[in-house]
């Protein structure tokens, strides 16, 4: 008995569909980035101003990154790099904010 045998196309690290997706394999690394930056940056008072604003920027990017994605291997380290961030970014805006010492 004869059965077709489908080849599997070469697979990308974050797209389960077979497909490239060069722009959310992109807001997912800079997300995921911009998350690190503030959650580490957060954990010194006085980098709040990179912790803040890493934190906002990261978790725009990846709000964006969430509405633009495909598949659930590109939405999972979105969440994660979000957390990160929002995480840096509370608790910088908690250390100073986004102008603190800066304006005023």
């Amino acid at each position: 008995m004869a059965q077709a045998i489908r080849p599997r196309p070469p697979v990308s690290l974050l797209a389960t569909d077979g497909k490239t997706h060069p722009l959310q394999e992109t807001l997912v690394a800079v997300t995921l980035i911009l998350g690190v930056l503030a959650f580490i940056t957060a954990m010194f008072h006085n980098l709040h101003l990179i912790s803040s604003w890493a934190g906002l920027i990261g978790i725009l990017t990846g709000a964006y990154g969430q509405y633009v994605s495909v598949t659930t291997r590109e939405r999972f380290p979105l969440i994660i790099g979000m957390g990160a961030a929002a995480i840096g970014f509370f608790l910088g805006m908690a250390h100073g904010g986004l102008f603190g010492g800066v304006v005023g």
